[in-house]
């Protein structure tokens, strides 16, 4: 397998972005890409048995661009997350999502975020704004993700495990009065 194939990241969660921009901004990282929306479409498996095995299969629609990825199991080193990490580029979601359907794999959940994109020395690092937070991820090699976040004043006591799907499920369950959907999207 080749190393580039691995995806090392740590999650945040944050209060406010502006700290993190200034911090971005003393550090000379490059905005590469403004804060826009990204839709984000999980398959599986009628049996779900991709997320079973801990693999995750998405469409993704950002900044223009469309982009399909195969993510492997998770293992974690502390709460740096690590996981095989396969992606392509692609024109047509609409049809997409066709092909995938006649293959036996069905959108099980649809996420939203706004996201912002920054590259740092050797780090992507992105701020989400979601249905129930906003987070910082930095991505690059394991060893110097600490770190780098910490060259960017984030709090690694604030880091989180697990997937933004994860994330939302146990945010509804610690949220019941809310009464939120199941997919993670912003009200219209």
């Amino acid at each position: 397998m080749v190393e580039d194939s691995f995806e090392s990241e740590l999650k945040i969660s944050v209060t406010d972005f502006e700290p993190v921009r200034a911090s971005l901004h003393r550090e000379r990282a490059v905005l590469v890409q403004v804060m826009a929306r990204e839709t984000n479409l999980l398959l599986d498996r009628r049996d779900r048995s991709l997320g079973t095995d801990g693999s995750m299969l998405r469409l993704r629609q950002h900044g223009g661009r469309n982009l399909l990825t195969l993510k492997g199991p998770v293992s974690y080193r502390g709460v740096i997350k690590v996981r095989e990490e396969l992606e392509v580029e692609f024109s047509d979601l609409s049809r997409m999502v066709e092909i995938f359907d006649s293959l036996g794999f069905s959108v099980i959940m649809k996420y939203e975020k706004d996201r912002e994109e920054w590259l740092f020395e050797e780090y992507s690092v992105v701020l989400d704004h979601t249905p129930m937070g906003n987070f910082v991820e930095v991505e690059g090699p394991p060893e110097r993700l600490a770190s780098a976040a910490r060259l960017l004043d984030l709090e690694l006591a604030a880091a989180v495990r697990g997937s933004y799907v994860s994330l939302w499920q146990e945010y509804r369950k610690l949220n019941p009065e809310l009464d939120l959907p199941n997919n993670m999207v912003f009200p219209e």
